[in-house]
């Protein structure tokens, strides 16, 4: 029988030399003569072990990592197709702590199957959800999302099954579901993941998505600095199409859903839903004022969704094992799983996949191993740029909607980034009113002129110009921001700023005032 080696073909484990691995591999069974497969699968996201290699022996699968193409001949003579013994040998990867604390629903498939084999998809539980939503009434899917607690993963928060309702109820001939996959937020790669790992997965999340509301057509919007998850989604897809997943009878049923990939330029404000319609209708990315709302007037006029991958994504698994099977995990309002995406300055950076609940001292000391550095943990911003930093006074707060709202704060798209003791808070507020500046629509005058405003007030702190009276002009610049804002680009830069003022004032002290305190 022939061996299956798996390399992952995800962006970031070819950053880490998947791909010098992949062809180290390829030349090394052919000198030996063995016979095995290598597969490119998504990466498991534990990528400090990446390029993490499995291969599948008759005792399962084994790991070793992180792989460099200089390990490869010491692997093959010590006979990795039986997984042999190697100082890089990890064992089976699921009783690696990282993967065996996780809950994974969403990502359950992501580094186990080839990306682009529907046999393989269907294998590990692939479309059995879109079978029983064909079987299904709109309604009774609609009410099934509702039902399981599903929120949208793109930041905001909002239920996934009412934005369905609603545009159930509208009666135009013509629906769209839009997926948002522009993942501009630092820190986060949950999107990519899914693409690059597990792309049917999304499919069948539209696809049951079009036929809850009586949509037809489906778009996803990517950005063009995603070249790898834009190749595997138009093979999906095109795979996707000629097995009758897609077309004009999905699966047999009478329900008609096609999707096709559209490319951004890479805008940081077409993350928001109305710019990002806009830059599907070929405009220039521009918030759209609202009402009306997307799922009354969106693409090109019609009554649109327009949902995160990620919530998209876990569409499926719902509808296979029920609502009240996704709604056990979580707390609160907050049900399901989240897929957290721990970066920065970190240990153990990866993607960490569990229900709403776990605190934040639990995600970065725990499970993200502290800082690279060995340095004590400053801050960690969560929710991307727009996102608060929360000191480690607060990291007794559960992963929680509510309860980072309660203290300032956002999920956003759960990616948390982690800052040692080295970090400047000051530096780190400008920058986020810079980051405002520069990715501004323009079309509102507290964000366009705000953010420009908040750089140069940051900048007189710094220069210890009448820094009290800097300070209180800056609190009441991010006031009119975050109430005056068309959206949340300009909306939310007040949390970075108001935070890092709040839980690290000694860094925005004169530095002559801060060094005599020393």
């Amino acid at each position: 029988m022939t061996a299956r080696i798996f390399v992952p073909g995800d962006s970031g484990a070819l950053a880490l030399g998947a791909d010098k691995v992949a062809r180290a591999l390829a030349d090394g069974l052919a000198e030996r003569g063995l016979d095995a497969e290598i597969v490119r699968n998504g990466s498991r996201g534990l990528y400090w072990l990446e390029p993490m290699v499995e291969v599948e022996t008759e005792r399962g699968r084994i790991a070793y990592g992180p792989v460099a193409p200089a390990d490869v001949p010491a692997l093959l003579a010590g006979d990795l197709l039986a997984g042999g013994d190697h100082a890089l040998r990890l064992g089976d990867p699921e009783e690696i702590p990282f993967l065996k604390r996780q809950s994974r629903l969403t990502f359950a498939r992501c580094g186990i199957t080839d990306p682009l084999s529907l046999d393989d998809y269907r294998a590990h539980g692939g479309l059995a959800g879109l079978e029983k939503a064909v079987a299904m009434t709109p309604a009774a899917i609609v009410d099934q999302v509702t039902e399981s607690g599903l929120r949208g993963r793109g930041g905001a928060g909002f239920p996934t099954g009412i934005k369905w309702k609603t545009v159930l109820a509208t009666t135009d001939a013509r629906k769209y579901i839009v997926c948002n996959a522009d993942e501009g937020d630092s820190g986060t790669f949950a999107d990519r993941m899914i693409m690059e790992g597990d792309p049917f997965v999304l499919i069948e999340g539209m696809a049951i998505a079009g036929i809850a509301t009586g949509a037809t057509k489906g778009y996803v919007y990517l950005r063009s600095e995603y070249p790898h998850a834009i190749r595997v989604m138009d093979a999906a897809i095109a795979i996707a199409r000629t097995a009758g997943i897609l077309g004009a009878s999905v699966l047999g049923s009478p329900n008609a859903f096609d999707i096709e990939v559209r490319v951004g330029a890479g805008a940081y404000v077409c993350g928001e839903e109305t710019s990002l319609l806009e830059s599907l209708e070929g405009k220039r990315g521009q918030v759209r004022a609202k009402p009306p709302l997307p799922a009354h007037k969106g693409l090109f006029g019609r009554p649109t969704v327009v949902n995160n991958v990620i919530s998209l994504a876990s569409v499926p698994v719902i509808m296979d094992k029920g609502a009240a099977f996704y709604r056990d995990f979580g707390m609160g309002r907050s049900r399901g799983t989240i897929p957290i995406q721990i970066a920065g300055n970190v240990r153990h950076g990866g993607l960490f996949e569990a229900g709403f609940g776990l605190t934040l001292g639990e995600i970065v000391d725990e499970i993200g191993g502290g800082t690279a550095t060995g340095r004590p943990v400053k801050a960690v911003q969560v929710g991307g740029p727009l996102g608060a930093y929360f000191p480690r006074a607060l990291f007794d707060t559960p992963f929680d909607y509510e309860a980072f709202a309660a203290k300032d704060g956002l999920i956003g798209h759960a990616g948390i980034v982690v800052f040692d003791d080295t970090a400047d808070m000051l530096k780190q507020a400008r920058f986020a009113m810079e980051f405002c500046a520069v990715e501004s629509c323009g079309k509102c005058t507290p964000c366009r002129i705000g953010s420009v405003r908040g750089v140069e007030v940051i900048d007189k702190i710094a220069a210890g110009e009448a820094p009290d009276t800097q300070i209180a002009l800056v609190s009441d610049l991010c006031n009119t921001m975050k109430f005056g804002s068309l959206c949340a680009l300009g909306g939310f830069t007040p949390y970075p700023v108001m935070s890092a003022l709040t839980h690290f004032p000694e860094d925005f002290r004169p530095r002559a005032m801060n060094e005599a305190a020393e």
